[in-house]
Parts: structure tokens; sequence; C-alpha cells
């Protein structure tokens, strides 16, 4: 995996450039994301290492996947990651989620891999309307909550569901949980 002050120089450089791209100002993408102006400088300029969550509404504002803030380089037409290049978020004392890989268009999709300590858990704020998650257990038994509503997935079983609202991973098992999710979000979220 890259370092973080490497993750944290590409984000930087791929907010700015984006931003750029759109015609944005910064009061203009706090207002989109709901990021303050102070966060997203210090982001723009690599003094911050930014949650999933703020990289979430980020992403959301500038119309791409969280894939395309970290990635390091540019994407050529085959793009392979290496297990050393994927951005792991650590979240608990044992928990992370591992971003394998991101694309842009003409689909937005993410390839995640995560894993939640017994008793952890991890609360997903809302993407945007029309966004869908899928998932499959690898280990132990995973309960998803949507909109106060709790359903258990065990190993093996998968799931998709609207990812619109806000929603939650959890382990209340005694063993670790992991396992693979598919994030996929309409490409036509930002208004011009």
């Amino acid at each position: 995996m890259p370092d973080p002050e490497t993750i944290n120089a590409a984000i930087a450089a791929n907010v700015r450039s984006l931003r750029g791209q759109r015609g944005m100002t910064l009061d203009e993408l706090a207002a989109r994301s709901k990021v303050s102006r102070g966060m997203l400088i210090q982001i723009e300029q690599g003094r911050t290492n930014p949650s999933i969550n703020t990289l979430n509404r980020i992403a959301e504002a500038l119309g791409v996947s969280i894939g395309r803030l970290v990635e390091v380089a540019d994407v050529p037409v085959v793009r392979i990651v290496q297990p050393s290049e994927a951005v792991t978020f650590q979240h608990g004392a044992s928990s992370s989620a591992r971003l394998l890989i991101g694309s842009d268009a003409p689909a937005i999709l993410e390839l995640w891999d995560w894993r939640l300590g017994p008793g952890e858990h991890y609360d997903g704020d809302a993407h945007p309307p029309g966004t869908r998650e899928m998932l499959t257990v690898l280990e132990g038994e995973l309960t998803l909550t949507v909109y106060g509503q709790s359903h258990t997935i065990g190993e093996g079983a998968a799931v998709v569901f609207s990812a619109d609202r806000p929603h939650r991973y959890a382990n209340h098992g005694e063993g670790p949980v992991r396992f693979v999710m598919v994030v996929t979000e309409p490409t036509n979220r930002v208004e011009d």
C-alpha cells in the first residue's frame, strides 16, 4: 500500500484538479459536499487524512468515485492494482475497509474488502439517490441495518440494497467478519 503521505498528496492533487475541471470554487464544493471550507483547504494542501465519509461526500459533490480521489497515478486502459497499492482505512481496534479498485466513467464502481472485529460496527452515510451496494460475506456473520431494519447475512450469503439512506455494518459475533462489497452509483450526480 502506498504510504499515507503519498495517498494524502494524491487526494490533494485529485481534489484540486477535479474541482478546477468543474470550475468550482472552494465555497461551492463546501456547499455541495457539506464539508467545511477549512477542511477542504487542509485536504487540498495534503495536511490531513480525511475519513471515508468525508471522502465520500467530496466524491459525490464532484461526481466521481472515492477510488478516483485516492488514485496515485493516471488510469490506463487496463489498470491492475497490486495488493500493495490498495488503500486501507482503519476503523476501531480490529476493523478496516480496503478500497481495492474504483472507476468513474462510464459507470461509477468501487470494490471493497471489509473486516470487522467482534463487537465493532461502521455507520455509512446515505449515498446519492440510486446508489446500490452488493456484498457477500466470506467469513462470520454480518448484521446489516438499513432504515432501522436489521438483516443477518451469514457466511456465503449475498445481499444487494439501496445505499441512498444511512446504513450500518455490524459484527455482533465473537469472531471476525469479512465481506467483499461492490458500490455502484449513478453517473449523473453533478448538476451543471
